[in-house]
Protein backbone atom coordinates (compact mmCIF):
# COMPACT_ATOMS: atom_id res chain seq x y z
CA UNK A 1 0.00 0.00 0.00
CA UNK A 2 1.55 3.53 -1.02
CA UNK A 3 2.44 5.66 2.42
CA UNK A 4 0.61 8.96 1.86
CA UNK A 5 -0.02 12.04 4.52
CA UNK A 6 -3.17 10.03 5.49
CA UNK A 7 -0.40 7.87 7.05
CA UNK A 8 1.19 10.46 9.18
CA UNK A 9 -0.28 9.87 12.84
CA UNK A 10 -1.35 13.05 15.05
CA UNK A 11 1.75 15.32 15.68
CA UNK A 12 -0.21 17.06 18.72
CA UNK A 13 2.44 18.23 21.37
CA UNK A 14 5.68 17.95 18.96
CA UNK A 15 7.68 20.95 17.73
CA UNK A 16 9.32 20.48 14.46
CA UNK A 17 12.33 22.98 13.45
CA UNK A 18 12.46 22.66 9.34
CA UNK A 19 15.50 24.75 7.98
CA UNK A 20 14.68 26.40 4.72
CA UNK A 21 10.90 26.13 5.66
CA UNK A 22 10.06 29.47 3.63
CA UNK A 23 9.53 27.61 -0.04
CA UNK A 24 9.36 24.25 -2.23
CA UNK A 25 9.56 21.10 -0.06
CA UNK A 26 10.17 22.93 3.19
CA UNK A 27 7.33 24.78 2.91
CA UNK A 28 5.14 21.70 1.51
CA UNK A 29 6.43 19.77 4.53
CA UNK A 30 5.51 22.68 7.14
CA UNK A 31 1.71 23.05 5.61
CA UNK A 32 1.56 18.67 6.26
CA UNK A 33 2.98 19.41 9.57
CA UNK A 34 1.00 21.96 10.69
CA UNK A 35 -1.89 20.35 9.53
CA UNK A 36 -1.59 17.25 11.91
CA UNK A 37 -1.37 19.69 14.82
CA UNK A 38 2.88 20.27 14.92
CA UNK A 39 3.79 23.19 16.10
CA UNK A 40 6.55 24.50 13.43
CA UNK A 41 9.62 26.61 13.51
CA UNK A 42 10.77 28.06 10.05
CA UNK A 43 14.37 28.70 10.13
CA UNK A 44 14.97 30.62 7.40
CA UNK A 45 17.70 32.95 6.07
CA UNK A 46 14.87 35.71 4.47
CA UNK A 47 12.88 36.43 7.49
CA UNK A 48 10.64 38.20 5.53
CA UNK A 49 9.80 35.67 3.27
CA UNK A 50 9.66 33.81 6.53
CA UNK A 51 6.44 36.28 7.61
CA UNK A 52 5.48 35.33 3.86
CA UNK A 53 5.61 31.69 4.48
CA UNK A 54 3.94 31.76 7.91
CA UNK A 55 0.78 33.84 6.26
CA UNK A 56 0.31 31.45 3.83
CA UNK A 57 0.91 28.75 6.50
CA UNK A 58 -2.27 30.54 8.56
CA UNK A 59 -4.11 31.19 5.88
CA UNK A 60 -4.74 27.28 4.73
CA UNK A 61 -4.52 26.45 8.94
CA UNK A 62 -5.43 29.36 10.72
CA UNK A 63 -5.01 27.29 13.83
CA UNK A 64 -1.22 26.40 12.97
CA UNK A 65 1.16 27.62 15.57
CA UNK A 66 4.33 28.70 13.72
CA UNK A 67 6.97 30.83 14.45
CA UNK A 68 10.21 31.71 12.29
CA UNK A 69 13.91 32.49 13.09
CA UNK A 70 16.78 33.72 11.36
CA UNK A 71 19.04 31.28 10.11
CA UNK A 72 21.64 31.72 7.08
CA UNK A 73 23.35 28.32 7.12
CA UNK A 74 26.11 29.30 4.75
CA UNK A 75 27.36 31.58 7.88
CA UNK A 76 28.83 29.73 10.55
CA UNK A 77 28.11 32.94 12.78
CA UNK A 78 24.18 33.23 11.91
CA UNK A 79 24.26 29.17 12.66
CA UNK A 80 25.74 29.59 16.06
CA UNK A 81 23.38 32.74 17.19
CA UNK A 82 20.27 30.66 15.89
CA UNK A 83 21.69 27.92 18.04
CA UNK A 84 22.18 30.18 21.15
CA UNK A 85 18.31 31.50 20.88
CA UNK A 86 17.15 28.09 20.30
CA UNK A 87 19.14 26.92 23.62
CA UNK A 88 18.01 30.25 25.62
CA UNK A 89 14.17 29.21 24.87
CA UNK A 90 15.17 25.49 26.60
CA UNK A 91 12.32 24.09 25.05
CA UNK A 92 12.61 20.60 23.77
CA UNK A 93 12.84 20.03 19.54
CA UNK A 94 11.12 16.46 18.81
CA UNK A 95 11.76 16.71 14.88
CA UNK A 96 14.95 18.76 13.23
CA UNK A 97 14.40 18.63 9.25
CA UNK A 98 17.73 19.70 7.94
CA UNK A 99 15.82 20.31 4.65
CA UNK A 100 17.61 24.04 3.24
CA UNK A 101 20.15 23.97 0.01
CA UNK A 102 21.66 25.78 -3.02
CA UNK A 103 22.25 23.61 -5.70
CA UNK A 104 24.49 24.46 -8.72
CA UNK A 105 25.22 28.07 -8.85
CA UNK A 106 26.84 28.91 -12.01
CA UNK A 107 29.76 31.02 -10.08
CA UNK A 108 32.15 29.77 -7.68
CA UNK A 109 30.90 31.23 -4.42
CA UNK A 110 32.34 31.60 -1.27
CA UNK A 111 30.85 31.39 2.04
CA UNK A 112 31.48 34.39 5.08
CA UNK A 113 34.14 31.67 6.19
CA UNK A 114 35.82 31.60 2.95
CA UNK A 115 34.31 27.69 2.14
CA UNK A 116 32.24 26.98 -1.49
CA UNK A 117 28.79 27.77 -0.58
CA UNK A 118 26.87 24.61 -1.36
CA UNK A 119 29.38 22.83 0.73
CA UNK A 120 28.88 25.32 3.50
CA UNK A 121 25.27 25.35 3.42
CA UNK A 122 24.42 21.70 2.99
CA UNK A 123 26.34 20.02 4.91
CA UNK A 124 29.23 22.10 7.13
CA UNK A 125 26.10 24.47 8.12
CA UNK A 126 24.01 21.71 8.80
CA UNK A 127 26.46 19.03 10.95
CA UNK A 128 27.30 22.49 13.25
CA UNK A 129 23.65 23.39 13.71
CA UNK A 130 22.91 19.11 14.78
CA UNK A 131 25.56 19.77 16.90
CA UNK A 132 24.09 22.77 18.47
CA UNK A 133 20.56 21.36 18.96
CA UNK A 134 21.19 17.95 20.09
CA UNK A 135 20.52 18.73 23.77
CA UNK A 136 17.00 20.09 22.41
CA UNK A 137 16.16 16.76 21.04
CA UNK A 138 17.15 15.02 24.00
CA UNK A 139 14.26 16.65 26.24
CA UNK A 140 11.59 14.89 23.72
CA UNK A 141 10.45 11.60 24.06
CA UNK A 142 10.55 10.33 20.67
CA UNK A 143 13.36 12.22 18.55
CA UNK A 144 14.68 12.32 15.35
CA UNK A 145 16.84 14.21 12.60
CA UNK A 146 15.93 13.99 9.02
CA UNK A 147 18.95 15.22 6.72
CA UNK A 148 18.25 15.56 2.99
CA UNK A 149 19.99 14.01 0.77
CA UNK A 150 19.78 14.12 -3.37
CA UNK A 151 19.44 11.75 -6.30
CA UNK A 152 22.52 13.16 -7.40
CA UNK A 153 24.44 11.99 -4.07
CA UNK A 154 24.90 8.11 -6.46
CA UNK A 155 25.99 9.81 -9.28
CA UNK A 156 29.40 9.81 -11.03
CA UNK A 157 30.56 13.11 -9.83
CA UNK A 158 29.35 12.14 -6.39
CA UNK A 159 32.75 12.60 -4.51
CA UNK A 160 34.40 13.83 -1.46
CA UNK A 161 36.95 15.78 -2.78
CA UNK A 162 39.29 15.43 0.37
CA UNK A 163 42.40 17.84 -1.83
CA UNK A 164 40.19 20.15 -3.22
CA UNK A 165 37.37 20.42 -0.81
CA UNK A 166 36.04 24.10 -1.73
CA UNK A 167 36.90 23.92 -5.56
CA UNK A 168 39.43 26.41 -5.75
CA UNK A 169 41.50 24.70 -8.23
CA UNK A 170 38.76 24.23 -10.50
CA UNK A 171 35.25 25.14 -10.04
CA UNK A 172 32.68 22.30 -11.49
CA UNK A 173 29.10 23.44 -10.26
CA UNK A 174 27.80 19.75 -10.41
CA UNK A 175 30.37 18.10 -8.79
CA UNK A 176 30.22 20.89 -6.02
CA UNK A 177 26.64 20.12 -5.15
CA UNK A 178 27.19 16.46 -5.62
CA UNK A 179 29.57 16.39 -2.79
CA UNK A 180 27.45 18.66 -0.78
CA UNK A 181 24.05 15.94 -1.07
CA UNK A 182 26.66 13.15 -0.78
CA UNK A 183 28.10 14.07 2.55
CA UNK A 184 24.17 14.81 3.79
CA UNK A 185 23.73 10.57 3.34
CA UNK A 186 26.94 10.30 5.14
CA UNK A 187 26.39 12.01 7.70
CA UNK A 188 23.13 11.04 8.40
CA UNK A 189 23.81 7.19 8.82
CA UNK A 190 27.21 8.51 10.55
CA UNK A 191 24.93 10.43 13.17
CA UNK A 192 22.43 7.29 13.94
CA UNK A 193 25.64 5.31 14.29
CA UNK A 194 26.92 7.54 16.71
CA UNK A 195 24.18 8.40 18.48
CA UNK A 196 23.16 5.00 19.19
CA UNK A 197 26.42 4.29 20.47
CA UNK A 198 26.26 7.15 22.80
CA UNK A 199 22.81 5.61 23.99
CA UNK A 200 20.93 8.53 22.68
CA UNK A 201 17.64 8.17 21.99
CA UNK A 202 17.65 10.67 19.36
CA UNK A 203 17.56 8.64 16.16
CA UNK A 204 18.89 9.86 12.43
CA UNK A 205 17.33 9.61 8.86
CA UNK A 206 18.10 10.37 5.43
CA UNK A 207 15.59 11.13 2.98
CA UNK A 208 15.75 12.76 -0.64
CA UNK A 209 12.75 13.68 -3.08
CA UNK A 210 13.37 11.81 -6.15
CA UNK A 211 13.12 14.64 -9.05
CA UNK A 212 10.84 17.13 -7.80
CA UNK A 213 9.74 20.61 -9.22
CA UNK A 214 11.23 23.30 -7.07
CA UNK A 215 13.19 26.69 -7.59
CA UNK A 216 16.58 24.88 -6.61
CA UNK A 217 16.58 24.05 -10.37
CA UNK A 218 17.27 27.71 -11.04
CA UNK A 219 20.82 27.71 -11.85
CA UNK A 220 20.13 25.10 -14.41
CA UNK A 221 19.38 27.49 -17.15
CA UNK A 222 16.51 25.83 -19.70
CA UNK A 223 17.61 22.23 -18.90
CA UNK A 224 15.97 22.33 -15.81
CA UNK A 225 13.15 23.98 -16.81
CA UNK A 226 12.52 21.09 -19.53
CA UNK A 227 13.65 18.64 -16.63
CA UNK A 228 10.62 20.47 -14.48
CA UNK A 229 8.38 20.36 -17.34
CA UNK A 230 8.90 16.17 -18.86
CA UNK A 231 10.24 14.32 -15.49
CA UNK A 232 9.54 16.51 -12.14
CA UNK A 233 6.90 15.41 -9.68
CA UNK A 234 4.76 17.86 -7.77
CA UNK A 235 6.13 19.06 -5.04
CA UNK A 236 3.27 17.64 -2.59
CA UNK A 237 4.71 14.45 -3.77
CA UNK A 238 8.00 15.20 -3.39
CA UNK A 239 7.37 15.98 0.40
CA UNK A 240 6.36 12.48 0.82
CA UNK A 241 9.85 11.06 1.84
CA UNK A 242 10.63 13.77 4.04
CA UNK A 243 7.08 13.55 5.74
CA UNK A 244 7.47 9.64 6.42
CA UNK A 245 10.83 10.42 7.74
CA UNK A 246 9.72 12.36 10.03
CA UNK A 247 6.69 11.10 11.42
CA UNK A 248 6.44 7.46 10.52
CA UNK A 249 7.09 5.47 13.80
CA UNK A 250 7.76 2.50 13.08
CA UNK A 251 10.93 3.83 11.26
CA UNK A 252 14.38 3.11 14.01
CA UNK A 253 16.95 5.38 12.54
CA UNK A 254 19.18 4.89 9.95
CA UNK A 255 17.24 4.02 7.04
CA UNK A 256 17.08 6.33 3.39
CA UNK A 257 13.63 7.07 2.16
CA UNK A 258 13.13 8.41 -1.03
CA UNK A 259 10.37 7.52 -4.35
CA UNK A 260 10.22 4.09 -5.16
CA UNK A 261 9.30 4.23 -9.19
CA UNK A 262 11.90 5.27 -12.54
CA UNK A 263 14.96 4.63 -10.69
CA UNK A 264 13.60 6.64 -7.48
CA UNK A 265 13.21 9.83 -9.22
CA UNK A 266 9.50 9.91 -9.10
CA UNK A 267 6.39 8.08 -7.06
CA UNK A 268 5.37 7.23 -3.53
CA UNK A 269 8.32 7.23 -0.88
CA UNK A 270 9.82 3.86 0.38
CA UNK A 271 13.33 2.39 1.10
CA UNK A 272 15.81 3.49 -0.93
CA UNK A 273 19.50 1.62 -1.15
CA UNK A 274 22.04 4.51 0.00
CA UNK A 275 24.75 6.21 -2.08
CA UNK A 276 27.90 3.10 -1.67
CA UNK A 277 29.87 5.77 0.48
CA UNK A 278 27.49 6.24 3.13
CA UNK A 279 27.71 2.51 3.57
CA UNK A 280 31.34 2.50 3.95
CA UNK A 281 32.06 3.10 7.48
CA UNK A 282 36.00 4.20 6.80
CA UNK A 283 34.43 6.66 4.39
CA UNK A 284 31.67 8.02 6.80
CA UNK A 285 34.49 8.59 9.55
CA UNK A 286 36.63 10.30 7.26
CA UNK A 287 34.13 12.99 6.19
CA UNK A 288 33.03 13.23 10.42
CA UNK A 289 36.62 13.62 11.52
CA UNK A 290 37.36 15.91 8.44
CA UNK A 291 33.98 18.18 9.51
CA UNK A 292 35.16 18.18 12.76
CA UNK A 293 38.28 19.93 12.45
CA UNK A 294 36.73 22.74 9.77
CA UNK A 295 34.36 23.17 12.47
CA UNK A 296 36.43 23.51 15.42
CA UNK A 297 33.56 20.68 16.99
CA UNK A 298 34.30 17.40 18.93
CA UNK A 299 30.83 16.01 18.20
CA UNK A 300 29.42 12.78 19.36
CA UNK A 301 33.09 11.42 19.77
CA UNK A 302 32.94 7.19 19.54
CA UNK A 303 33.44 5.63 22.53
Amino acid sequence: MNWTTENIPSQAGKRVLITGANSGIGLETAKMLVSKGAEVILAVRNLDKGKLAQQEILALVPSANTSVIALDLSDLDSVNSCVKQLIETDKKIDVLINNAGVMMLNQHTKSVQGHEIQWATNHLGHFSFTAGLLPLLEKAEQPRIVTLSSLVAKMKAADIYYQDLNFEKRYDKMAAYAQSKLANAMFAVELDKRLKESGSKVVSIAAHPGYTATNLQQHMGLLGTVMNTLMAQKIEMGALPTLKAATDPSLKGGEYIGPMKMSNYRGYPGFNTLPTSAEDANHRQKLWHTTERILGLNFLPQT
